[in-house]
């Protein structure tokens, strides 16, 4: 039986040559928190040992995060990061890879000033606003993988003993990025290969419209014209393959910026930015969000709604059987990258380039010309459950199952 360092061995070479898949020469950036440290000092190891030409860690702590939250000055908030942004983009326009380790409490920001959160949002997301436009188009690799932190472990576990929490943390998250299986990084090849073909089937069927139907939804989605479904791995402008979420279990693409119509209800909660929101429905109306509710972070949704115009609209909807591994756990993750993987999800917010025909060649412009969302956010939500049936809907308006009770039905 593997031990724990083998398991984290393990890990931390998913992470750098099927995640980011670091290339000889190349540079990596790490954004970590101080939890994660032990897994990004071997990952910093693996990527030397792959031939990586530097490896540059950007750490964080989520005791300093929440201090600057609670005592910095507020005019403090409208201060664009422009020094950070620029070493970001310049990095990544000279071909480096970036690494994303995240072990954030999901309620880091419980009971911060909305608007303090809303207005950091706004002044990073606009000084960040070209480099997102080159991650959203596959211009460079980067990728995310998690690391419990105390905190995080025991929102997921709260029955367990203290001294138990990290440790089942851990384990579920190496089952969700297939350590339990004899050759991981093979099990990876074979999972891409697999959601590749749901997504060549879709992209075949060229859906004009979705219909979902599930207790407290009836939505239609159109897709806009050129629209790519898109799983698991994608390539960047040098030709590399990289996947940006680990654990990853969807099949997505862009929907038509003011082609959203009806009423969606969420099935998890939703950490963000340290603060839950759950139990929340959205009313659509020609694409924008005119209602909005929510049993837990009502104020909270509202912002993140109003954070700019684009807040408004979808600019992601992505596909997951309700009998996915992640889902099939029984666990909540409190945490987006594992939640999205056990549930049918939308996003508000920006879409992605690379979800249309040509879209990594398109200037912002162009791509909102061809109906895709642009905005400073990109928050996924969960909307999926075993009772949710969706189907395609063809050009001469005929319906086609696509899910049936949460699975996919082809």
């Amino acid at each position: 039986m593997e031990n724990f360092q083998e398991k984290l061995q393990k890990y931390a070479e998913l992470a750098v040559k099927i995640g980011v898949n670091v290339q000889k020469g190349q540079a990596l950036v790490v954004n970590a928190t101080i939890d994660s440290a032990e897994l990004v000092r071997i990952i910093v190891k693996q990527a030397y040992e792959a031939g990586a030409r530097t490896v540059k860690v950007n750490w964080s702590d989520d005791t300093i995060t929440r201090l600057r939250y609670d005592m910095a000055a507020e005019e403090s908030f409208l201060d664009e990061p422009k020094w950070y942004a620029g070493e970001m983009l310049e990095l990544v326009e000279n071909g480096a890879a970036v690494l994303h380790v995240i072990s954030s409490d999901p309620d880091l920001l419980n009971g911060v000033s909305t608007t303090r959160i809303t207005n950091h949002q706004k002044t990073y997301g606009a000084a960040m606003s070209k480099y997102r436009a080159l991650q959203m188009a596959d211009k460079f690799s980067w990728s995310i993988v998690a690391v419990p932190s105390q905190a995080w472990a025991a929102k997921v576990f709260p029955d367990l003993p203290e001294d138990k929490q990290v440790e089942a943390l851990w384990e579920a998250i190496f089952r969700t990025v297939r350590l339990d299986q004899a050759d991981p990084v093979a099990a990876w090849r074979e999972h891409i290969k697999t959601l590749s073909e749901k997504a060549d089937y879709l992209n075949n069927k060229k859906y004009k419209k979705l219909h979902y139907i599930a207790p407290g939804t009836d939505l239609t989605i159109e897709l806009p014209k050129g629209h790519l479904w898109v799983a698991a791995e994608s390539i960047n402008a040098q030709g590399n393959t990289f996947l940006a979420n680990m654990p990853t279990e969807e099949v997505f693409t862009a929907p038509q910026r003011d082609g959203v119509n009806g009423i969606v209800s969420s099935t998890k909660p939703l950490s963000y930015n340290g603060n839950i929101i759950d139990g929340f429905k959205l009313t659509f109306e020609n694409g924008r969000i005119i209602d909005s509710s929510a049993e837990v972070g009502e104020s909270v949704l509202k912002h993140l709604i109003e954070l700019d115009e684009g807040s408004h609209y979808l600019g992601e909807v992505a596909l997951v059987p309700h009998g996915s591994p992640i889902s099939q756990s029984g666990i909540l993750f409190y945490n987006t990258l594992f939640d999205e993987n056990a549930s049918n999800h939308l996003a508000i917010g920006n879409a992605y380039a690379f979800n249309l025909e040509g879209g990594k060649a398109m200037s912002k412009d162009e791509l909102f010309e061809a109906g895709l969302n642009s905005s400073f956010a990109h928050e996924d939500f969960m909307v999926g459950s075993g009772e949710m049936d969706i189907f395609g809907v063809t050009e001469d308006g005929q319906e086609e199952p696509i899910f049936k009770q949460g699975a996919w039905a082809f």
